[in-house]
C-alpha cells in the first residue's frame, strides 16, 4: 500500500487539532468562501445566501474572550476578516460592515445588499455588546405571525436574526406534537387529545391556558409536519450557536384526563369573557409526571435544551389567597418550587423561563411580595424572567419599570425587552428615541441585578421595519445613539440616497407616530362600523405632511425598488388617515340629516379604500393572499385546506369572537373585501333605516370558501400614488365639526326604537374615566335603562338606573377598579329607547 506522506501529515495535523479542540480558532483559508473550521460553516453559508455570492472574500474566526459578546472586522488586500465570540456575532459583524459602508439592508420586505466587486481596505472596527444575549419573539408571535410558515420563510427569519445579532429566540414549534405523544402514552385517545387542540393560529393562547377548541382539531398530519419543521429550525439555530428557548409544560390539560383520574383536582380557567381551558396545579403529582415526561420526550426528539418556557398565569387570576395573608405567599413559593423541580427532574441543567407581561399589566395581582414568594425557592441561575414590555411601563402605563419595582427581580436572571407590536397591527407607532436608548437606563441602574439579555417581543412582525432595525442596533451599543443620524444612515442603506425631503419626512414622523406610543394603533375604519368614533393612530398635521413628503421623494428615489415598496405602504397609511376623516364626515352628515352629502362622501371613501388595496397588492408582504397561501400550503387534503384557511382568516379579523378587530392588518384583500364591504353594508343600513347584522356577516366572511385573487396587474406605483394623493389631499380634519377630543362615539335611534348600543372604549382613557354623557343632536326624549362596561371580557362597572334626557343630555357616573387595563378590548353597552321621533347624538366621556 502506497502512502502519500504529504497528505498523511496534513490529515494527522487536522486530526490532532480536532482532538485538542483547537479547530475553532483556525482561520478560513484557500478559496474565498472555503472554511476549514467547521465551527463557522453556518455563518459562512449564511453570508453566501444573503450576498448571493459563493466566492465572497471573507474569513471567519471564533475566539472566546471571557463572557463578552463581540465582533471585530477589517479588510486587508480585498478580503474581509471577522473575529467574533460565536457565529451570530460573526454574522452581526458582517451586517455591521455592510451597513457602515452604506451597501444595503436585509429586511422583511427585501434584501438590497449590493457589495462592490473588490472590497476597499478597512481598518479594524471592534464592537462589544453590553449584553451577553439578545432575545427575540413573543409567545403570541407564533399565532399572529408564523403559525403557518414553511421552512423557506423560517430560513429567511433565522438569517435575519443572526444578521441582527439575535441569539436567544423562542422556539415553540412542535409543542402539541410532543404533548400528544406524552398524553397518548398516559392513556388518552387520539380523539380526546386532538379535539382539545385549537387551530394553528390560536395555539399560543391554548398553550397559555386562555382558550381551547377554537378551529380544531389538529391531527397526525399537522403533528408530523411540525416535527419535521422544528428539526430544521433547531438544527439551524444550534448550528449558528443560538440558545433556543423551547416550550415546557405549564399545567394546561384536556378535561378528558378526568376519565383516567376521576379524583383529579382540575380547575377551569376563563379568559376574555368567552374562552376557557383547564389547569392542574403543580402541587398535583400529575403535573410533575407530565412535565418530566414532556421534557424527556422533547429531548428524545430534538436533543437537549437549556431553556424551557413555562407560563401559567398569562392575563389570568391566580389561585392564591388575598394579599397580606401568609398563606398566599407560602402557596406562591410552593407553586414556583414545584414548577422548577418538575423541570429539574427531567433536565437538572435547564433554566426555567417565564414571561413577565403580567408584572406590569397586572400589578394589582403581582405585587412585590407575591412575585418574590413565587421565585424564592428557585436558584438564581435557574430562572430567567422576560421583562417583555418596558415601552408599556414608560409610555402607556406610565408606571415604575419592573426592575426598579421588583428591586432587580430578586437577583434572578432577567431580560430587558419591549413589545413594539400587539396583534400584528400595521399602523405606525413607537418612540424611536426610547427604542434607541431606553436600555441604557437598565444598564446604569443600581437595580440592574442579573440582567442577561436585551431584545424585543413583538406579537406581529413584517411591519414598522425601522423600529426593529433600531432596536437590534441599540442592543449592541453602550452609548446614547443620535436617532437623527441613525435615521440618515438607515435611509442611505434602504434607498441609496437621502434627499432633503426624506430628512424632513423623518423629522415630522418624530413629531407624530414615531414620537408617541400607542398600544393598539388602528384607524377607525378597522373597527366594526358604529362602534368607535376615533382611531388611535397619531394623525396630527405632521403625520400627513410627512407622508406627502415621502411621495415627493419619488423625484429622486423612484428608481429604487425599496422606495417603491415603501411608497405602497406609506401611501396606504396616508389614505387610511384620510379615510378615517371621511368616516367622521359621513357619520356627521347622517346625524345632521344630509343623506345626499353622506352618500357623496361614501363614494370618496370607497375610492380611497380601493386605491389603498391596489397599492398594497404590489407589496411583497402586506397581502391577505400571502397569509392564506402559507396556511393552505400545509394542507394534505380538502378538509385541512378549508380548516387552515378559515383559521388564518379568523385570527386577523374576528379572532374568536369576541376579540374582534384586534389584529387590524392594513393588507390588500382585507381592505377591499372585509373592511370596505363591512362599511358598505353599514351605510346601506343607515340609508334604509334597517339594522345590519354585522357580527353574523363577519363570521360568514371568515368561514366562506377562499377565492384566490387574480394576479395583480403591473402598476406604476409612483404615478398611482401621486394620483391618489391628488384625489385625497383636500380631505381635512377641520371639516369635521363633531371632532371633540372627549367624543367616544355617535349613535342614532329610529322613532320608538329600543336597542342595546355597543361601543368600543379606548383602553388609554380608562385611567381618566369618571363618567359618560349622552347628548342629543337631533330629537329629544331619550331614555336609558343603564349601562355595562366590560374590559377584557369582565364586567368592571354597571348601572341599572333609568334616566331620561334633560335639555337633551343624560349622564352616568362611572367608578372603575384601580389599575384597570383592557389589552384585549373594552366595550360599553347602553340600553337606549327613543320616543315618537328619531334621535341622534354623541357619547362623551367625563374625566
Amino acid at each position: 500500500m502506497k502512502i502519500d506522506l504529504k497528505n498523511w501529515f496534513a490529515f494527522s495535523f487536522f486530526t490532532l487539532c480536532l482532538i485538542l479542540g483547537l479547530s475553532q480558532g483556525v482561520w478560513a483559508a484557500g478559496s474565498p468562501m472555503k472554511n476549514h473550521s467547521r465551527k463557522t460553516d453556518a455563518a459562512q453559508e449564511l453570508i453566501r445566501r444573503v450576498t448571493r455570492d459563493s466566492s465572497f472574500p471573507v474569513s471567519l474566526k471564533i475566539s472566546k474572550q471571557g463572557n463578552n459578546t463581540y465582533y471585530r472586522y477589517a479588510v486587508n488586500n480585498g478580503k474581509l476578516s471577522i473575529i467574533g465570540s460565536d457565529n451570530v456575532s460573526l454574522c452581526r459583524g458582517f451586517y455591521d460592515y455592510v451597513k457602515n459602508n452604506g451597501w444595503g439592508l436585509y429586511t422583511w420586505s427585501g434584501n438590497n445588499m449590493q457589495l462592490p466587486e473588490r472590497l476597499p481596505e478597512q481598518e479594524t472596527v471592534a464592537v462589544t455588546s453590553p449584553f451577553p444575549n439578545h432575545y427575540y419573539f413573543n409567545v403570541c408571535t407564533y399565532g399572529y405571525t408564523m403559525p403557518y410558515w414553511d421552512w423557506n420563510r423560517w430560513e429567511k427569519e433565522i438569517d435575519w436574526m443572526a444578521l441582527h445579532g439575535v441569539n436567544m429566540p423562542l422556539a415553540l414549534v412542535g409543542y402539541e406534537a410532543i404533548l400528544a405523544r406524552v398524553w397518548k402514552k398516559m392513556g388518552l385517545t387520539d380523539e380526546e387529545i386532538n379535539s382539545y387542540f385549537v387551530g394553528p393560529a390560536h395555539l399560543p393562547w391554548m398553550r397559555m391556558g386562555n382558550i381551547s377548541g377554537v378551529d380544531g382539531p389538529l391531527d397526525a398530519d399537522w403533528h408530523a409536519d411540525q416535527i419535521a419543521l422544528q428539526h430544521k429550525i433547531l438544527n439551524r439555530m444550534r448550528a449558528l450557536g443560538m440558545k433556543p428557548i423551547c416550550p415546557g409544560f405549564p399545567g394546561f390539560i384536556t378535561e378528558a384526563f378526568k376519565r383516567l383520574y376521576p379524583d383529579l383536582n382540575i380547575v377551569e380557567t376563563h379568559w376574555g369573557g368567552a374562552f376557557h381551558n383547564w389547569m392542574i396545579s403543580p402541587t398535583e403529582p400529575l403535573f410533575s409526571e407530565i412535565s418530566e415526561a414532556f421534557i424527556h420526550e422533547w429531548e428524545k426528539e430534538f436533543g437537549k435544551c437549556d431553556y424551557y418556557l413555562v407560563d401559567s398565569f398569562n392575563e389570568m387570576d391566580i389561585p392564591f389567597p388575598e394579599k397580606g395573608n401568609p398563606a398566599r405567599y407560602e402557596m406562591a413559593a410552593n407553586y414556583g418550587e414545584k414548577v422548577y423541580q418538575a423541570i429539574r427532574k427531567a433536565n437538572k441543567e435547564a433554566v426555567w423561563v417565564m414571561q413577565g407581561w403580567m408584572f406590569g399589566y397586572q400589578r394589582h395581582i403581582w405585587d412585590v411580595e407575591t412575585l418574590g414568594a413565587l421565585v424564592s425557592r428557585v436558584p438564581d441561575q435557574k430562572l430567567m424572567l422576560l421583562d417583555l414590555a418596558v415601552d408599556y411601563n414608560r409610555h402607556f402605563w406610565h408606571s415604575e419599570v419592573n426592575w426598579e419595582y421588583y428591586s432587580g427581580f430578586f437577583n434572578k436572571q432577567w431580560v430587558y425587552s419591549v413589545i413594539p407590536n400587539m396583534g400584528g397591527k400595521t399602523g405606525m407607532t413607537g418612540v424611536l428615541d426610547f427604542y434607541a436608548n431606553g436600555h441604557l437606563d437598565a444598564l446604569q441602574s443600581a437595580n440592574r441585578g442579573n440582567l442577561v439579555a436585551q431584545g424585543c417581543a413583538p406579537e406581529g412582525i413584517e411591519n414598522n421595519e425601522v423600529i426593529y432595525e433600531l432596536i437590534t442596533d441599540a442592543g449592541w451599543s453602550h452609548e446614547k445613539m443620535d436617532v437623527r443620524q441613525w435615521l440618515y444612515d438607515y435611509s442611505r442603506n434602504r434607498y441609496g440616497h437621502v434627499p432633503a425631503s426624506l430628512k424632513t419626512y423623518w423629522e415630522l414622523l418624530l413629531k407624530s407616530v414615531y414620537g408617541t406610543f400607542t398600544d393598539h394603533p388602528r384607524f377607525n375604519w378597522q373597527f366594526r362600523p358604529g362602534s368607535v368614533k376615533n382611531g388611535s393612530i397619531n394623525m396630527n398635521e405632521d403625520y400627513f405632511a410627512a407622508l406627502e413628503l415621502f411621495v415627493a421623494s419619488a423625484d429622486t428615489l423612484a428608481q429604487c425598488a425599496n422606495y417603491r415598496t415603501d411608497l405602497c405602504e406609506m401611501m396606504a397609511h396616508y389614505l387610511g388617515g384620510k379615510a378615517e376623516i371621511l368616516i367622521k364626515q359621513i357619520d356627521q352628515e347622517y346625524l345632521l340629516g344630509d343623506t345626499v352629502k353622506a352618500q357623496f362622501l361614501q363614494k370618496r371613501f370607497e375610492t380611497l379604500m380601493l386605491g389603498m388595496d391596489m397599492l398594497l397588492r404590489q407589496h411583497p408582504n402586506l397581502r391577505l393572499d400571502r397569509w392564506v397561501d402559507f396556511a393552505t400550503g400545509h394542507a394534505q387534503n380538502a378538509v385541512q385546506k378549508k380548516q387552515y384557511e378559515t383559521n388564518a382568516k379568523r385570527i386577523v379579523t374576528v379572532w374568536g369572537p369576541p376579540v374582534d378587530d384586534y389584529s387590524a392588518r392594513i393588507w390588500s384583500d382585507l381592505v377591499k373585501d372585509y373592511y370596505l364591504e363591512r362599511w358598505k353594508r353599514y351605510f346601506e343600513a343607515r340609508e334604509s333605516g334597517k339594522a345590519a347584522d354585522l357580527a353574523t356577516w363577519e363570521v360568514a366572511w371568515v368561514e366562506k370558501d377562499w377565492q384566490q385573487p387574480a394576479t395583480p396587474e403591473s402598476l406604476n406605483v409612483v404615478d398611482f400614488a401621486r394620483r391618489m394623493l391628488a384625489l385625497s389631499k383636500d380631505i381635512a380634519a377641520g371639516d369635521v365639526v363633531l371632532n371633540r377630543p372627549d367624543l367616544l362615539a355617535t349613535w342614532s335611534l329610529a322613532a320608538q326604537e329600543e336597542k342595546v348600543v355597543e361601543l368600543t372604549v379606548p383602553a388609554r382613557i380608562l385611567s381618566q374615566l369618571k363618567g359618560i354623557s349622552l347628548e342629543c343632536l337631533r330629537g329629544d326624549g331619550l331614555e336609558a335603562e343603564g349601562f355595562e362596561l366590560v374590559a377584557d371580557g369582565v364586567k368592571v362597572a354597571s348601572s341599572d338606573e333609568k334616566k331620561v334626557t334633560v335639555d337633551g343630555k343624560l349622564s352616568y357616573a362611572v367608578t372603575l377598579p384601580a389599575n384597570l387595563n383592557a389589552n384585549n378590548g373594552c366595550q360599553l353597552r347602553l340600553k337606549l329607547k327613543s320616543g315618537a321621533q328619531r334621535i341622534a347624538g354623541t357619547l362623551l366621556y367625563v374625566k
